[in-house]
């Protein structure tokens, strides 16, 4: 959990919210929100903290990939809560990043004994990529199969764990998630995954 001012600077966090990024404390206070997140996600979120200062909505959830350290993204979901003052103004704004990672226990170190770290789970495999490409394009289950050398039982079951990732409950929402998360470049046809995004 961490407290923005109204411009989203980061004022104050604990540390489950520097863990699941990565990063310390001095490395996240007073930077920006966005500096956090992959800049995919900024167009959405935009419109939604517009809404919490002019006080159309009190809280907003919405899906984001977030930066693990400089170079490793994971997914999860930021929920916002408008903290207002006495004279309905909006004070502060209240996040919490839900990371949709796992917690795993690195080897043992002999001076500190066990460490538990932060380990990411790669959002998108290279072929998970791929497929999120020619959904996005249009493409059948059949002519994904043939094009990347898949039964169709494989691309299904590729899409099927990509919908659960990004919980979406069919092929459009999952093509509409993965643009408002920044997965897929706005600007090209056709679509293509944006670099860093695949392992």
């Amino acid at each position: 959990m961490a407290s923005l001012l109204p411009d989203l600077t980061v004022v104050a966090a604990n540390d489950e919210f520097f863990e699941q990024f990565g990063r310390s404390s001095a490395d996240v206070c007073g930077r920006g929100l966005y500096e956090l997140l992959h800049p995919g996600t900024q167009a959405v979120l935009d419109r939604h903290f517009a809404g919490l200062v002019k006080r159309g909505h009190n809280r907003f959830a919405e899906r984001v990939l977030g930066m693990y350290g400089p170079d490793n993204l994971f997914s999860g979901e930021l929920t916002a809560v408008a903290v207002r003052g006495e004279t309905d103004e909006l004070s502060s704004i209240v996040v919490l990043v839900s990371p949709d990672g796992v917690i795993a226990e690195e080897a043992e170190v002999p001076e500190q004994g066990r460490r538990r770290s932060r380990a990411r789970k790669a959002l998108l495999t290279e072929l998970d990529g791929r497929i999120l490409e020619g959904v996005a394009a249009g493409a059948s289950t059949v002519q994904l199969a043939s094009r990347l050398y898949l039964s169709r039982q494989g691309v299904e079951y590729h899409v099927g764990s990509m919908l659960r990732k990004l919980r979406v409950s069919n092929r459009p929402a999952l093509v509409s998630r993965a643009y408002s998360m920044g997965l897929l470049a706005a600007d090209c046809w056709p679509p293509r995954v944006v670099p860093g995004v695949v392992t």
